[in-house]
């Protein structure tokens, strides 16, 4: 789990949260003004989507593909003109 991989998918998905959170937070209020915005309120949304998403990561470490934050497996088959190639 302590992995310079894990660390780096960690933060990639707790920026998207971040922001994704911040997004919703802006469109979900009436009438938003940038200048009038409590940024506070709306960064501090941002930030709690941050810790959330690292700490769902950190929970989903020995479920899933070992050394990623995901809880799905990355286990894939493709097929080529010479059959299937596997990856595990």
């Amino acid at each position: 789990m302590l992995t310079t991989n894990f660390a780096k998918q960690t933060i990639e998905r707790a920026l998207k949260t971040a922001a994704q959170t911040l997004i919703l937070a802006v469109g979900a209020a009436q009438g938003f003004d940038l200048f009038a915005a409590d940024w506070n309120t709306l960064g501090a949304a941002a930030a709690g989507g941050f810790i959330l998403s690292v700490l769902t990561s950190i929970a989903s470490a020995p479920f899933g593909t070992t050394g990623t934050p995901s809880v799905v497996a990355s286990e894939w088959v493709s097929v080529t003109a010479n059959g299937p190639i596997q990856n595990v």
